[in-house]
């Protein structure tokens, strides 16, 4: 929606007006700023501060991770009553990006973003599809990357406190990695009936990793199948679709129990012939279907026939095999999670299922799982939404849970590429990756370093990214030159001359307010600012007459055509060139500059007698520099001089000015007769 230039502060529903009065206003940097005022005298009242408009958001009411930080001071009461006392409250939505450990996250995948927008037309069809899906991987690695630095970081730390901190941040991250990886198999690789069930198998593996421990303990004991959880870690196996590790396990149980070898080769037969899809689609689903029907039976055979009835682990397992939903319920504490049971469901129920259909498993799985016992959590509402191919619920949730903007920012701009989002455009024009994107890269540019990544992500926002980053980048702090002049450089490359003006205008005063007047001067160049430089220029000549020499000669000798931006600075530059002229000897060219800067009438007025004063040397040269046009254009500058001055009594009761003027009118007497009788003695030869 358009933003209004000014909007009045809000007073917080279900505030009591008769104690206080809390109100909030969006601030710089989306920092929400809120101030309490209450009276001592039982009087109240209530006042924002003043604050920049933000860009309203599409979702996010109440995400989480919203960090606040209170600051105490006073604010002078009015009216009656004591004076009044305040609490203001700084509230970061994107505190994140101020977690050191998440900087990995945001720079990484900065570079896979942008690889991203560079590649868009090189590759099309399969090719195509496989680099998304590459692209994606990328993503989930950084992720991870991130996790596991996040995990080592709260192993190693002391602190309770940051250890907690850690630790949410670790399960906040586990969950992205979670849900982004379903998204790159049902969105991106769009996975087929038959590899649809492999690749979620391999999602299970990947994330359900609570029995790894187990699993582990077992498998380091010194004898495996004695130990109290053998039985548990075939269960996690078989659950898992880990047929060959879980022959492995019974194989140890079967060399123990030599009576039972029959059972448990008819079992290990079974495991071994379990058709499943393969990687390389060499089979079609009607064969996988057919074979499947077969094995079915044949498990169901032997179920029947009471093989392994004298083996309650074996026979829960059979009965596993034929996708008996109690006997897989009954290892709920083994699954921990609704969609492990989802995916353990399908695989040996429904081996083909195509991803259309999965919508009808997950909700029922997951009403089985629960029972009625629990409600869904938010995570729970994401992946149910991603089974039931609703991308842009899954973004909306993440954006409301989520305690930044980097991951349905980066999701949806994948999705994009993906041509998954094309016909969804938000009411008020930009679609929504460019939504996503504004706000993710509006949040780093409060972060005092990250805001150089801000700036390629608005790049890639062709509608409204130029507009934001025009609005940001002049919030930024010129903290030190080096940090104003790499911000230039991206406004130059942009053609932004409006913020490259401000930038430099900016740069200049605070030159100029610490007497740096070179630098000042530079700035003022840089920006085209005529006035400013005249400013500057008229400081330079001011201490050159209190001095007697010029600051940074190097500048002015080097100015060349930027000393026509401003009359004055063109006086600079040529009163310089004049002493360097007179430095070097070479008095009849300083003496025609020197006169053409009296009668060009560029000089200050009150630079004119520094200049008649500067001819003296010129005037007494035992060779004669002037002619005698020249020494009358400089008889009536100085006759100006005194003439106009509108404190003409007070400059000749100057007797240092008066001094001059005497002084100046004989050597121009001296050098006119001098003149007289050297043209004179030339036209009578």
């Amino acid at each position: 929606t358009p933003l209004m230039d000014t909007v009045p502060p809000q007073v917080v529903p279900g505030a009591d007006p008769s104690a206080r009065q809390l109100c909030f206003a969006w601030g710089p940097a989306e920092v929400l700023v809120c101030e309490t005022l209450f009276d001592r005298a039982g009087g109240s009242r209530s006042r924002c501060l003043s604050w920049s408009p933000s860009p309203s958001r599409l979702w996010g009411e109440g995400r989480a991770g919203t960090a606040a930080r209170a600051l105490t001071g006073s604010v002078a009461g009015t009216g009656e009553g004591a004076p009044s006392f305040s609490r203001v409250f700084v509230v970061r939505r994107d505190q994140d990006i101020y977690i050191q450990t998440l900087r990995k996250l945001f720079n990484e995948s900065h570079g896979i973003f942008m690889g991203l927008q560079r590649s868009e037309e090189e590759l099309a069809g399969r090719s195509r599809k496989a680099q998304l899906v590459q692209v994606s991987k990328n993503y989930r690695s950084v992720i991870r990357a991130c996790m596991e630095d996040m995990h080592q970081a709260a192993v190693s730390t002391r602190d309770p406190a940051l250890q907690g901190q850690y630790s949410t941040q670790v399960s906040i991250l586990s969950a992205m990695e979670l849900i982004w990886n379903l998204c790159e198999i049902l969105f991106v690789e769009a996975a087929a009936a038959g590899p649809l069930l492999l690749r979620l198998l391999d999602w299970v593996r990947l994330h359900v990793c609570d029995v790894d421990s187990m699993v582990q303990e077992v498998l380091s004991s010194e004898s495996p199948s004695k130990h109290k959880l053998f039985w548990n870690v075939v269960d996690v196996f078989v659950l898992q679709g880990r047929m060959d590790e879980a022959r492995h396990l019974l194989s140890k149980e079967a060399s123990a129990n030599p009576i039972s070898m029959n059972m448990y080769k008819i079992l290990d037969d079974l495991m071994k012939k379990m058709p499943v899809p393969n990687h390389g689609n060499t089979q079609t689903l009607t064969e996988l279907e057919l074979k499947w029907q077969h094995w079915h039976e044949e498990c169901q055979r032997y179920l029947q026939d009471g093989t392994f009835a004298s083996n309650p682990h074996m026979e829960s397992i059979c009965k596993i095999l034929l996708g008996d939903e109690d006997a897989i319920l009954e290892k709920k504490e083994l699954m921990t999670t609704w969609y492990h049971f989802l995916v353990t469901r399908l695989l040996y129920s429904h081996p083909t299922v195509k991803p259309l259909e999965l919508r009808f498993y997950a909700q029922s799985s997951m009403d089985l799982f629960l029972g009625g016992e629990s409600s869904p959590e938010p995570l729970d509402m994401i992946l149910m939404a991603a089974f039931e191919f609703e991308m842009h619920q899954v973004i909306k949730e993440c954006s409301i849970v989520l305690s930044n903007w980097w991951f349905v920012a980066h999701l949806t701009d994948l999705l994009d590429h993906c041509k998954l989002l094309q016909s969804h455009n938000l009411y008020f024009g930009s679609n929504m990756r460019e939504f996503l994107l504004l706000e993710y890269a509006s949040g780093l540019f409060s972060h005092h370093s990250l805001w150089q990544l801000g700036v390629d992500y608005f790049d890639h926002c062709p509608e409204y990214g130029r507009v934001y980053l025009e609005l940001h980048i002049e919030r930024i702090p010129l903290s030190t030159e080096q940090k104003a002049l790499k911000v230039l450089r991206i406004c130059e490359q942009r053609q932004m001359h409006e913020q490259v003006r401000s930038i430099c205008k900016i740069m200049a005063m605070k030159a100029l307010r610490n007497n740096r007047l070179g630098s000042a001067l530079s700035w003022s160049i840089r920006a085209k600012d005529a006035a400013f430089a005249t400013l500057i220029s008229d400081r330079f000549l001011k201490d050159y007459c209190e001095r007697g020499c010029f600051s940074d000669l190097d500048l002015i000798d080097n100015l060349g055509p930027s000393m026509l931006l401003s009359d004055r600075l063109t006086f600079l530059g040529k009163y310089r060139e004049f002493h360097r002229l007179y430095g070097e000897k070479r008095f009849p060219e300083a003496a025609r500059l020197l006169l053409t800067l009296m009668t060009a009438h560029i000089a200050p007025c009150s630079f004119w007698m520094t200049l008649l004063t500067d001819a003296l040397p010129l005037l007494e040269q035992k060779e004669v520099i002037f002619s005698a046009e020249q020494t009358y254009e400089l008889m009536r500058c100085l006759e100006d001089l005194t003439a106009g001055n509108p404190d003409k009594q007070k400059f000749q009761d100057d007797d240092v000015e008066t001094t001059k003027v005497e002084m100046l009118r004989l050597a121009l007497a001296r050098n006119l007769a001098r003149v007289i009788v050297k043209e004179g003695t030339v036209e009578g030869s």
